[in-house]
């Protein structure tokens, strides 16, 4: 019973030393404040919240190597809606390699900024994209410390030199005011006879995404072969004018296209 006392005491004495800890402030802050928040367990889960977000977005010095940064990109899977904030939007940290062994040979060899510009912004934005996120123009602009219409402009001018997309959120989440996505979607399809499952996998996008704009094409197509302006079309369609002279600017490229191909 002695010994049994004195454990018990001890117990006593250090067992709340254990009660010491991040999880138990926050969740005590938590119920100070917000006294109609719930009860000890509510908090409790709300503190493991908190301290999840604070693990995914903190990583110790020792998982950065030099030349990287963390970045916060945008979900994948969260797209954006009408009024929707990025205060509101998923994000996701990601580990971005800022400046390589190679960035700096090609400054070494004298390379022109623009291809040097071109590779750096295409690797940052193909390792959010492994890592489940999505880069801006405005991202790419603050992390290279550019202007966001010349870094889109290279980006641009790849794509269109190679007829391959790079993963940003402009083209992967069609916020963008370009149309190379659209362009290299269409061409794959009717072009190269592609799937588009095929599609999807080669272009960053969902099956859904790339059916629905193969679909608009083809409505904004045989509109215009019924002989319908624009502005017409767009009536008829029910969406924007702007949106019906992409595709008719696509349609322009695939018979010039087609005509340069079946010339004697």
């Amino acid at each position: 019973m002695i010994m049994g006392s004195k454990g018990d005491r001890v117990q006593s004495a250090f067992g709340p030393q254990r009660e010491k800890n991040l999880k138990n402030a926050l969740a005590h802050m938590i119920g100070r404040d917000f006294p109609r928040m719930g009860g000890d367990r509510i908090r409790q889960l709300c503190a493991e919240m908190i301290l999840e977000v604070l693990a995914a977005h903190l990583r110790p010095k020792e998982h950065l190597r030099h030349g990287q940064v963390l970045w916060l990109g945008v979900d994948i899977n969260d797209p954006p809606t009408r009024s929707k904030r990025i205060a509101d939007t998923h994000l996701i940290p990601v580990i971005l390699d800022l400046s390589t062994d190679e960035d700096l040979q090609a400054r070494i060899d004298r390379k022109p900024v623009e291809e040097r510009l071109q590779i750096r912004a295409i690797r940052l934005c193909q390792q959010a994209y492994g890592q489940g996120a999505l880069l801006s123009g405005t991202d790419l602009a603050e992390l290279m410390s550019g202007d966001p219409a010349r870094l889109a402009g290279v980006v641009t001018a790849y794509e269109r030199k190679t007829g391959k997309l790079v993963p940003r959120r402009a083209t992967v989440h069609d916020i963008g005011s370009g149309i190379t996505h659209k362009r290299i979607i269409c061409w794959k399809r009717y072009a190269e006879g592609k799937t588009s499952d095929q599609i999807a996998r080669e272009t960053y996008h969902t099956v859904e995404s790339v059916d629905r704009y193969l679909g608009q094409f083809d409505r904004v197509r045989h509109c215009r072969m019924q002989g319908l302006t624009a502005e017409e079309t767009a009536y008829a369609l029910n969406c924007g004018r702007r949106l019906v002279e992409e595709y008719l600017r696509i349609d322009l490229v695939m018979e010039k296209a087609a005509e340069k191909k079946h010339a004697p």
